[in-house]
């Protein structure tokens, strides 16, 4: 039974071993890429700051929650 744990126990070190390996990799990666960059920081992932969303008309989930609210005569003003 203590090799069955034994096994077990090496077989879990070796499993996280290889996980980290993996996130360190990818963290390396994404920090090359913040280095490389001219301004050093990552495009903003915002549907508000898409040009091409806004041509589609596509609003944030908070912009147009706040829309539906404001068109609503029983609004509750916000600002």
């Amino acid at each position: 039974m203590c090799n069955f744990a034994a096994a077990n126990l090496q077989k879990m070190i070796e499993t996280l071993i290889i996980s980290t390996l993996i996130i360190a990799i990818g963290m390396a990666f994404l920090l090359v890429k913040v280095l490389l960059k001219k301004d050093g920081r990552f495009a903003s992932q915002h549907i508000h700051d898409s040009l091409a969303m806004k041509e589609r008309g596509i609003h944030c989930v908070m912009d147009q929650d706040r829309e539906m609210r404001q068109e609503s005569p029983f609004a509750v003003k916000e600002r």
